[in-house]
């Protein structure tokens, strides 16, 4: 089953995000998934348990492919900017079914939370990956400084239908500016002169 679960991942979540995109969340059935995407019903379930675990996975794949090659070096602001644009291409891949996502997951306020909890996670993660402390009181506000800044491109990005991404990086680019003014004021908070000139390149 190791050797084989990342085809099963893929090929799984590929076909749950087509029924998504089709047919919305709450209609999506984990056998038909299966059956779409040619995969033994009995390694699914053994891998997917539940439809929470499809987007819970999803997420982690999204992490993958941002945390990957991530740059560790250079200005903070385009550290975090190419990281949030690989996170989110992962998510161009299945864009209709994210955004049918989107529009169903509020309705859905118990999995809705456990995929918030789960992308709060994913932003330490990035912060960690770019070489940015994500540890303590500090590393705590920065977390949720990023998820705000992922959230609010996020929503741009959904409305976002040009091939480039222009209008979404437009978003990423003003959502950073006003993190680096707040990551100013944090260092004034925590009497850190030395993380001032640093945040003028927009931390998170």
């Amino acid at each position: 089953m190791s050797d084989t679960a990342p085809t099963i991942d893929t090929g799984l979540i590929a076909a749950a995000m087509e029924l998504i995109a089709e047919r919305g969340w709450p209609k999506l059935s984990l056998a038909e998934a299966a059956t779409r995407a040619g995969l033994p019903l009995a390694d699914v379930r053994a891998r997917f348990p539940c439809r929470v675990s499809v987007l819970m996975r999803f997420n982690t794949q999204a992490d993958q492919t941002a945390i990957t090659g991530a740059i560790t070096d250079g200005p903070i602001r385009d550290r975090l900017f190419d990281i949030v644009m690989r996170r989110l291409d992962a998510l161009q891949a299945h864009r209709a079914g994210v955004l049918a996502l989107m529009r169903d997951l509020p309705r859905d306020p118990a999995t809705a939370t456990i995929l918030g909890a789960a992308t709060l996670r994913s932003m330490g993660w990035m912060l960690q990956a770019t070489a940015i402390e994500a540890t303590g009181l500090r590393g705590r506000l920065r977390t949720h400084g990023l998820h705000i800044l992922w959230l609010a491109t996020l929503r741009a990005w959904a409305k976002d239908e040009s091939e480039d991404l222009s209008a979404t990086m437009s978003a990423l680019d003003a959502a950073l500016t006003r993190a680096g003014q707040a990551e100013a004021t944090m260092a004034d908070m925590f009497g850190d002169k030395t993380a001032t000139t640093d945040s003028n390149n927009a931390t998170a």
